[in-house]
């Protein structure tokens, strides 16, 4: 059984401290260990990563660019690898692992805009003879702390922005699939990326403290669940970081009397089933505007669940297993709860075998109806491939439901009504919406990220945001000799 050790100053370095078994969720089978990092593992990296923080900042902002130009080239020809991977660790279907190796990309096009992102202002003569303008300037060293759901998209949240601003990069990715943290480092430093600059450290609660306490780290970006972020959020705070921590969701799709029902019905197999819903962006809850919407929804969706294909990733099928047996036994328990409460669940997926697959953690389509907002399966995140439907009066109702949710990610509506869609935009206290479209995640020259319980931290990942948050300004104002006062001032200076 080999072991996955880490990737610090341009090298593999092999640990086999406290090794964890990853597993093969489709098989159910260990395929190797990952070894756990100890303290002393963690502060080598972040060592590392200090001393090449120098001269990567002081490289210009072309030449990092080019950088992530050739990365963004080395990551289009070794795709088929890099998917594959995802889908063996992971186990999300083909296509679904290349459309997050896809969307990770972009951010790395992104990224490749930063001689222009990073440019500061400049003001000449505000006042006689004085000129003023900021600055853009890398924090330092800086880490990401990244979940199970998205090994490829979710680290390229961040750290080709943080990198082609100038910082250096500490990486702790989920242990339950490190393979592509791993093979992306190869991947930078075979893009030129000098050694040190990008770091990963495989781990768990004690390379996740170390990073936060850590007095040579500037900032901590992580995306995982709610109790998780808060902790993220205290820590690295109380220990002087900037910190951005995104985290659970529950995500709502309302659907109005006037909707399109079969596009509705089409976009929430895909949001509410779409990688078994191991999405922080999945829509969990369908909200029908009155019983008859309810109703058509319901009948549209039977028949596409019916027909939805499970299986093993490899063979690109609708739906892949969940990541582990823990996280398969979780989510099989809140469909147990959600039948103790007293929905009705029209759709049970607990009893699903998958022929050659007897031991993979192979989870159906579950899709429960008259769900209210005193159950928990409404109030608390599943995380899995369970759709509940909870049926409104009226539009009121159903803003007010989705603002009073502890969670403000991401929610949608299916409308043909301009100014029912306006008022939803406008009024709905949610950090990222959309009008007829399933999963609102904004592009990478947009910002991602959600409101209330759902991001700890003023800035948003990727974007301008994320520019912000790996940099921080400095403004100069210059005045030269030949124009100097020839008489000392006691007073406020003013620019005159």
């Amino acid at each position: 059984m080999s072991t996955i050790g880490h990737f610090i100053n341009g090298e593999h370095v092999a640990d086999n401290n406290q090794p964890k078994p990853v597993t093969n969720p489709a098989t159910g089978q260990v395929i190797h260990d990952v070894a756990m990092a100890t303290v002393e593992t963690v502060e080598t990296a972040i060592n590392n990563a200090y001393d090449a923080f120098p001269a990567w900042r002081d490289t210009t902002p072309l030449n990092r660019a080019r950088v992530m130009f050739k990365f963004k080239t080395l990551i289009e020809r070794d795709a088929d690898k890099i998917v594959a991977l995802i889908t063996e660790e992971h186990g999300k279907v083909k296509s679904d692992a290349a459309g997050e190796l896809t969307r990770g990309l972009e951010i790395v096009e992104f990224a490749t805009g930063i001689p222009h992102l990073q440019k500061g202002e400049h003001s000449s003569q505000v006042g006689r003879g004085i000129d003023s303008w900021s600055e853009m300037q890398p924090l330092g060293v800086v880490a990401g702390i990244t979940p199970f759901n998205f090994p490829a998209m979710v680290p390229m949240w961040m750290f080709p922005i943080a990198i082609a601003s100038g910082n250096t990069f500490v990486l702790k990715p989920s242990e339950k699939n490190p393979s592509v943290a791993l093979k992306l480092a190869e991947l930078l430093k075979e893009a030129g990326l000098p050694d040190g600059v990008f770091n990963v450290v495989n781990g768990d609660k004690v390379a996740v403290d170390t990073l936060l306490t850590h007095q040579k780290i500037e900032a901590v970006s992580f995306v995982g669940s709610t109790p998780i972020a808060e902790y993220i959020y205290a820590t690295a705070s109380a220990h002087g970081k900037r910190v951005q921590a995104l985290g659970g969701a529950k995500n709502h799709m309302v659907i109005m009397p006037d909707a399109d029902v079969d596009s509705a019905a089409n976009a929430l197999m895909g949001a509410a089933y779409g990688s078994a819903g191991e999405r922080c962006m999945a829509i969990s809850v369908a909200v029908c505007v009155g019983d008859e919407a309810a109703e058509e929804l319901k009948a549209k969706l039977l028949p596409k669940i019916e027909a939805m294909t499970v299986g093993n990733g490899v063979n690109d099928p609708d739906m892949g297993p969940l990541v582990s047996a823990d996280h398969y036994a979780k989510v099989r328990s809140y469909v147990d709860l959600g039948v103790e409460e007293g929905a009705d669940l029209v759709v049970d997926g607990r009893d699903l075998s998958i022929e050659g697959y007897e031991d993979g953690f192979f989870l159906g389509a579950c899709l429960f109806d008259n769900v209210t907002d005193e159950m928990r399966i409404y109030k608390e995140e599943i995380f899995g491939p369970v759709l509940c439907i909870v049926r409104v009066p009226d539009f009121e109702t159903a803003c007010r439901l989705i603002n009073d949710h502890e969670y403000g990610n991401g929610t949608t509506i299916f409308t043909r009504n301009g100014d029912a869609a306006r008022k939803f935009t406008h009024y709905i206290q949610v950090g990222m919406v959309g009008v007829n479209v399933p999963i609102p995640v904004p592009m990478a020259f947009h910002s991602f990220g959600g409101w209330k319980r759902s991001l700890f931290g003023p800035l948003h990942m990727h974007g301008k945001d994320g520019v912000r948050f790996y940099t921080k300004m400095k403004t100069i104002t210059q005045r030269w000799p030949s124009d100097m006062p020839s008489v000392a001032e006691f007073s406020m200076p003013t620019l005159k």
